[in-house]
C-alpha cells in the first residue's frame, strides 16, 4: 500500500511567478556576481522554485552569450557562459526569452552549482531555493515508534520528533539510545537539505540476510528551525517497516535517487 495519501502535496502550478521578498546574493570565487532585491521566483516544476535575476543586478561583464538557445521546460533561454576573474563556467546560466512566462522574460537564470555560494539576506542557502509554500515542522511526540528490517527490530523508541515537510512523508527522528547499533554500519554518504542542513552521518543496516545501504541518517547540527532533531536518527520509510502506536504504516512509494535529485534540483 502506498503512503502518499497521508501527507500534503505540492500545490504550486508549473510556470507560477512571484517576487522574492529578500536580498539575494551569489558568490563566485571571492566576488559577489549577483546582488539584488528584485529577484523573482519561477516554478519550472512543482517541488521548488528557481531564482530569476534582473540583468542589471548581475555584475557587469561576467556573462557571455553562447549564441544558442536552450529549452527550459516552461520556455527557453539564451545560454550563457559565466566568466569571473579567470574562472570560466560554460553553460552556467541563461537569459529567459519571449517563450518564458511574462514576468521573467529578459531575466537571468543560473544552474545552482554554477555559483560557489548563494545567500538570502546574510544566511547561506544550500541545494536549491527554499519554497515559500513549503513548511517543515519538527514536533515532539510521545507515540512509540518501532523500526524493523527483514523482520529484525532495529529501533524501538517510546517517543520521537516527527518532521512534517510539505510534499514528503513524515519522518520519525529517534533518540540514539533506542537504536540497535550492532546492526548499524556507518557510511561516507553526506546529503544536504535547504531546510534542514547537512547530514553528519549515514548508516546502512545489517540483518542476518543482507546489508541494506544508507537506510538511516542524522543531523548533529541542523538549521535552527530544525534544532529538535539534533543528534537523533531517522530511517527511510520507503525501505523499512515502521510501526506507530504499534500499528504498521504503509510504505511511501520508493523513488530512485536519480528521480529524487531531478525533482529536487531539476
Amino acid at each position: 500500500m502506498d503512503d502518499s495519501s497521508r501527507y500534503p502535496k505540492m500545490i504550486v502550478p508549473v510556470g507560477h511567478v512571484e517576487p522574492v521578498p529578500r536580498r539575494l546574493r551569489a558568490l563566485v570565487g571571492s566576488r559577489y556576481v549577483i546582488d539584488t532585491t528584485r529577484a523573482m521566483y519561477v516554478w519550472a516544476w512543482p517541488g521548488y522554485p528557481q531564482y530569476c535575476i534582473p540583468l542589471g543586478d548581475v555584475a557587469d561583464g561576467v556573462l557571455a552569450d553562447e549564441g544558442r538557445t536552450m529549452p527550459l521546460g516552461i520556455g527557453g533561454g539564451r545560454r550563457q557562459t559565466l566568466d569571473v576573474d579567470g574562472l570560466t563556467r560554460r553553460g552556467a546560466g541563461w537569459v529567459w526569452d519571449d517563450t518564458a512566462p511574462e514576468g521573467i522574460r529578459g531575466y537571468a537564470g543560473f544552474r545552482w552549482e554554477a555559483m560557489d555560494a548563494w545567500f538570502e539576506e546574510d544566511e547561506q542557502v544550500f541545494v536549491h531555493p527554499r519554497s515559500p509554500y513549503t513548511r517543515v515542522d519538527a514536533l515532539r511526540s510521545g507515540r512509540p515508534v518501532r523500526v524493523e528490517v527483514d523482520g529484525v527490530v532495529i529501533a524501538d523508541a517510546p517517543s520521537s520528533v516527527m518532521v512534517f515537510e510539505t510534499g514528503l512523508p513524515t519522518r520519525y527522528y529517534l533518540d540514539r539510545v533506542h537504536v540497535d547499533w550492532s546492526r548499524m554500519v556507518p557510511t561516507d554518504t553526506v546529503t544536504s537539505c535547504p531546510y534542514k542542513g547537512t547530514t553528519s552521518g549515514y548508516w546502512s543496516v545489517r540483518t542476518d540476510s543482507a546489508v541494506h545501504p544508507d537506510l538511516a541518517w542524522a543531523y548533529d547540527f541542523p538549521t535552527r528551525q530544525l534544532s529538535p532533531v539534533a543528534g537523533l536518527v531517522a530511517f527511510y520509510n520507503e525501505h523499512v517497516d515502521l510501526f506507530l502506536d504499534g500499528e504498521p504504516l504503509p510504505r511511501p512509494a520508493a523513488v530512485s535517487r536519480a528521480q529524487w535529485e531531478k525533482e529536487r534540483r531539476g
